[in-house]
Formats: C-alpha cells, sequence, structure tokens
C-alpha cells in the first residue's frame, strides 16, 4: 500500500514539477506557411546560385576558348601547304591550342548540360509549388 501512495505522489510531483501534461497547441497557420516558404525558399536560392555560378563560368570559358581559337588560327597560317613548312615551335604551340581548345570545348558542354538541369530543378520546383513566391531580396 505504502509503494502505491509513494508512486502517486512521485508522479504528482513530477507533473507538477517538470509540466506534465501540458496542452497540445500547434502553430498558426501562418507560422506554418512561413516555415514552408523558408524551406523552399533555401532550395531555390541554392538552386539560383548554382545556375548564375555555372552560366558566369560558361560566359568566360566561352570567351578564353575562342581567344584560343583566333590564337591557334594564327599559328596555323593560311597556305595550302602551311603544314609542311611549319616551324616546329609553330607545331608545339598548335599542340597547345588544341589541348586547350578540347578541354574547354568539353566543358562548356558539361556546363551547358548542368545548366539545363539546374532551369529543370527550378521548373520542377516552381510547379510543385504554385503558391510559392520568392522574397524581396531574391528575386530572378
Amino acid at each position: 500500500m505504502f509503494q502505491l501512495f509513494l508512486r502517486a505522489r512521485t508522479h504528482n510531483f513530477l507533473k507538477d514539477r517538470f509540466g506534465g501534461e501540458q496542452m497540445f497547441r500547434a502553430r498558426s497557420p501562418e507560422r506554418d506557411a512561413d516555415t514552408d516558404r523558408a524551406r523552399i525558399e533555401a532550395i531555390m536560392v541554392a538552386i539560383e546560385d548554382a545556375l548564375h555560378a555555372a552560366e558566369r563560368e560558361q560566359s568566360g570559358l566561352n570567351r578564353r576558348v575562342e581567344d584560343v581559337l583566333a590564337r591557334a588560327a594564327v599559328t596555323i597560317g593560311n597556305g595550302d601547304d602551311e603544314y609542311l613548312e611549319r616551324e616546329a615551335l609553330d607545331n608545339y604551340h598548335h599542340d597547345l591550342f588544341d589541348k586547350e581548345i578540347l578541354n574547354g570545348q568539353r566543358r562548356l558542354k558539361e556546363l551547358s548540360t548542368s545548366i539545363a538541369h539546374f532551369k529543370f530543378l527550378k521548373a520542377a520546383i516552381l510547379s510543385r509549388f504554385p503558391d510559392y513566391r520568392p522574397a524581396a531580396n531574391h528575386t530572378n
């Protein structure tokens, strides 16, 4: 009997001490909407940042590849038999330009694919969350 009494007193003490059985309260719909918007915003900001970074890289790389193509055209020459009489140093530079051009074009192709994927992700997010509106500081 004493054990039951002690258990009941302990339960009441702990309930009073630590807030035991509090009423359940849900957040307001406005707060829920703000939370949801913030989650979507974080995803959209990440996608936008990645998209803009890839587009900047693509733009800069495209200019550099065009520059290398122009420099390579100068080393090749314009004669019909230029490749027969080309100096060794010109051949060396031409080979370097070829490698740079191939690497640049490969990377441009990768960037183009990535940009398309980022745009798709952005469109998918916007289609899944049609009520989403970007915050004022992160406009498109």
